[in-house]
């Protein structure tokens, strides 16, 4: 065990914090799930029931669950366009990464679709969230003892996270500490990061829409935008699934509960809260208003798309034509800081388009409940806890060098305002 002075700093407010997230959001997830579907549509304020047990437990929606988990394993393990390998790791190794996503998403797409032509009854899913979601949840938590298990057994000091080996059992449990579990080349983290839940999301969209194609003879304009806008996200997510190989999820956090349960369960049944609350709470849009959010997703989409290229484009090869000419700052790790382009103008232009994006999710929903916008409004605290999480651990790593940077780029996220 590593001594307590080389140990990282506890976050989350450490075991206590840890604790009560995994308690607050599974009861926040399935808060949204109720009231999405209530009348009032209140996001504060208790919830309009509670579901009995049997609403929660059912051998059906534990049996579709396991079979689209086996579903979105086995395209996992097809054979890939490209493998990529990741970051180096403390034993100077580097492992490497199927890049098969956006086919996963594709054939995913082609099933689906055979399916429903066949008569799968796709719009009855949305009947079957919270069993799902229950599902999802009691597979996070089994799963997380499980990978906890197996790094406290079996997983060497050099593929330990690291923040998650604080010597807490529930504090580990949660943040997760192992960095790359894996059994053979299976990389769990990696499959659940943008596979099961991602897709799941846009599966659940899909649902959603179809069912209100079933009550209403045809879907909304507002449905069209909101599944429209996600589907771009989520494509793009997986179109571009190798950046996903740089991010603090993959080079820092462990595989604990926190990423089990956002991966499996938040993600796919939070993120579609949108498509949810039309689908109960229709909401009329105008072509003008239309074409006036599209154009914010667009907005949000293109300094999302950029800020995320061009710092691929610098980290692949900074001798790049595209990034060549842009502006560094020398470190003592012998990497370069870009303090032009989109870096230069924000810390984090990839969050301000993400931001954006958000905003244009909810307007479709109009402005008459509060709950179409908890996506953002989550979405703005995690954003702004992860920059603080960012700006830590680039201070410990680049030093003076990080200093002068946030000397020249003054403002995190939003220019002029943070």
């Amino acid at each position: 065990m590593a001594p307590q002075g080389s140990r990282a700093p506890l976050e989350f407010g450490g075991p206590l914090g840890a604790a009560a997230l995994m308690l607050l959001l599974p009861a926040t997830m399935f808060h949204l799930l109720l009231v999405a579907r209530s009348g009032p549509a209140r996001l504060l304020g208790p919830p309009p029931y509670l579901p009995e047990p049997e609403a929660l437990w059912s051998p059906r929606a534990l049996l579709l669950w396991l079979t689209w988990l086996g579903l979105q394993v086995a395209l996992y393990l097809l054979p890939a366009r490209k493998v990529a390998e990741g970051q180096e790791l403390k034993d100077k190794s580097r492992l490497r990464y199927p890049i098969n996503g956006f086919q996963a998403l594709v054939v995913t797409a082609l099933l689906v679709g055979l399916g429903v032509s066949a008569g799968l009854p796709l719009a009855a899913l949305p009947e079957m969230l919270l069993p799902l979601a229950f599902m999802a949840t009691l597979t996070a938590f089994i799963f997380s003892l499980l990978l906890y298990l197996k790094a406290l057994i079996l997983a060497p000091a050099s593929a330990l996270a690291p923040g998650g080996n604080s010597g807490n059992p529930i504090y580990d449990f949660f943040l997760g500490r192992e960095l790359n579990p894996r059994i053979c080349s299976f990389d769990f983290k990696y499959f659940c990061e943008l596979r099961p839940g991602l897709i799941g999301w846009i599966l659940i969209n899909l649902a959603l829409l179809l069912q209100e194609a079933e009550l209403r003879g045809s879907p909304s304009l507002a449905m069209w935008l909101v599944n429209g806008f996600q589907l771009l996200y989520v494509g793009d997510a997986l179109w571009h699934e190798e950046a996903v190989l740089t991010t603090m999820d993959i080079t820092h956090d462990g595989f604990g509960f926190m990423l089990a349960f956002g991966d499996l369960a938040w993600v796919p049944f939070t993120y579609s809260l949108q498509a949810q609350f039309l689908l109960y709470h229709p909401q009329p849009l105008e072509l003008p208003m239309a074409s006036a959010i599209c154009l914010i997703n667009a907005v949000g989409y293109y300094i999302f798309r950029g800020a995320n290229s061009q710092k691929n484009s610098f980290r692949k090869n900074p001798s790049d034509p595209k990034v060549a000419g842009l502006e560094t700052i020398s470190t003592a790790t012998g990497r370069q800081l870009l303090v032009s382009g989109w870096w230069g103008m924000v810390r984090h232009p990839n969050y301000l388009g993400d931001l954006i994006m958000a905003l244009a999710w909810s307007l479709p929903c109009g402005v008459s409940h509060l709950l179409p916008y908890f996506y953002l409004i989550y979405f703005t605290a995690l954003l702004v806890h992860r920059e603080a999480r960012d700006e830590q651990q680039c201070l410990q790593k680049y030093g003076l060098a990080w200093h002068e940077y946030c000397r020249r780029v003054p403002y995190r996220i939003v220019p002029y305002i943070y």
